[in-house]
């Protein structure tokens, strides 16, 4: 955080999980499209304070910086997003539920 020491950075390979990559696609999608910078990312990380970078797992605090800068331009509201989540909770727990197939 900030300057804090942080200890020895792991330089072992770490094999992205496919919501890891989707984070990834939306910043990139969202800063193209234009409703935030990299300086809005910045700030909403730096705004979560500690307690996020302690709980929080580095694609974990990327979402929700992401998530505050769309909610900020306007792209969806708080109340819309709420809804879409509950949606996509309703579908069930994996792809296959989702679909309506017994697994």
């Amino acid at each position: 955080m900030g300057g804090a020491a942080a200890g020895a950075v792991p330089m072992d390979g770490h094999d992205f999980a496919l919501w890891e990559k989707r984070v990834d696609a939306l910043m990139i999608l969202g800063s193209g499209k234009g409703h935030f910078t990299v300086d809005g990312l910045r700030r909403a990380l730096e705004d979560m304070g500690e307690p996020a970078f302690e709980s929080m797992s580095y694609y974990e605090r990327w979402i929700a910086a992401i998530n505050q800068n769309l909610i900020e331009a306007g792209v969806y509201s708080l109340e819309e997003l709420g809804e879409k989540m509950a949606e996509v909770d309703a579908r069930g727990e994996t792809y296959a539920a989702a679909q309506g197939i017994s697994e």
